[in-house]
């Protein structure tokens, strides 16, 4: 009788031991904090469960143990590509969850700068993103895809507004299109399309010659003054005459344009057409719309770079005035490629 009980009580006692054992260890797997820090996981397709795993780093890790013992709950195809956020303070059940429920944390996708080729486009937004610049590339001349839009891949540089955006890092160029027509849309406002209308323009041509103004120059607080020029000529029926419009053509090659390449038969070749190119020559950022908008209203119809060589224009009125501008720039930059600065 008394072994029977001692059976009984070893037996109970086992199970105590096995349930502490057990308990502590779901309480530590699924309650339990197990991240001292933080750590960003990019999930590619194809990727293993141990590839995730080995890229978490051991330095915010209490229990890798713990962790190792929870992911094993995951096969590969339960892993959902995308851009993960492993948070301070979580237990390690939040891992293999957040991975097979697809829980992602939106990526900053930054369009700024001089955008002006589509490759080059392609590449920036490859570069933050999931999808492959050659994707990128194919749906910025995809005819149908933007006429959804309302756009074409002679106009699309004006469907882009440069900003910083939230998206998922997993989307499509679908969705990063949908997310610019929407600020296209927002930009647009009643106040700025009732401007536009004022200098004789759509949106569309707008941008066009945001994209000349911003191509022309690098110093913004010049911006009005440049629009306000390219407007005077347009408004009276001049050629625009434009550098940019013409390095356009040759795909941005040249550095300086030269009189052999104001020949060349080109739509875009502003010395030999008039009025506007078909589209703009890169994506005109919110500076250089809002110059066109609200342009510097004077009666310059000329500009040139300065001789202070500070990245400023000389403008002027007058051809001759002109000029006298341009043979002062180019003495100053004479002098200093003799003096080898």
């Amino acid at each position: 009788m008394k072994t029977w009980k001692l059976l009984i009580l070893f037996g109970l006692l086992l199970a105590i031991i096995a349930v502490g054992v057990f308990g502590g260890r779901w309480y530590g797997d699924n309650r339990k904090s197990n991240f001292s820090g933080k750590a960003d996981l990019y999930v590619y397709p194809g990727e293993s469960v141990a590839d995730v795993l080995a890229s978490i780093p051991d330095s915010i890790v209490s229990r890798r143990r713990s962790l190792s013992r929870v992911m094993a709950s995951l096969s590969d195809s339960d892993l959902k590509p995308g851009h993960y956020v492993v948070e301070k303070g979580k237990p390690s059940v939040y891992v293999p969850r957040m991975l097979r429920a697809g829980w992602q944390t939106p990526v900053n996708l930054t369009l700024s700068g001089m955008m002006r080729q589509k490759g080059a486009i392609a590449r920036k937004i490859s570069r933050q993103m999931l999808i492959d610049s050659s994707s990128v590339a194919q749906a910025l001349n995809d005819k149908a895809l933007l006429a959804s839009y309302g756009f074409t891949p002679e106009d699309v540089f004006s469907l882009f507004i440069p900003d910083t955006y939230q998206v998922y890092w997993t989307d499509s160029m679908k969705d990063i299109l949908d997310r610019q027509k929407a600020a296209y849309d927002a930009f647009w406002t009643a106040d700025n399309l009732r401007l536009a209308s004022a200098q004789g323009l759509s949106p569309k041509e707008v941008s066009v010659v945001a994209s000349i103004v911003k191509a022309e120059s690098n110093h913004e607080p010049e911006y009005p003054s440049i629009a306000g020029v390219y407007l005077n000529r347009l408004h009276q029926g001049m050629r625009l005459q434009a550098d940019p419009t013409v390095a356009f053509c040759f795909d941005y090659e040249p550095t300086r344009i030269l009189y052999k390449h104001l020949e060349v038969d080109s739509p875009y070749n502003t010395y030999l057409h008039e009025g506007l190119p078909p589209g703009p020559i890169c994506v005109p950022d919110k500076p250089s719309l809002n110059a066109v908008l609200n342009p510097d209203r004077h009666g310059y119809l000329y500009f040139c770079a300065s001789a202070a060589m500070d990245g400023t224009h000389k403008f002027a009125s007058t051809l001759s005035e002109h000029s006298r501008n341009a043979r002062e720039f180019q003495r100053a930059l004479d002098l200093r490629r003799f003096s080898g600065k």
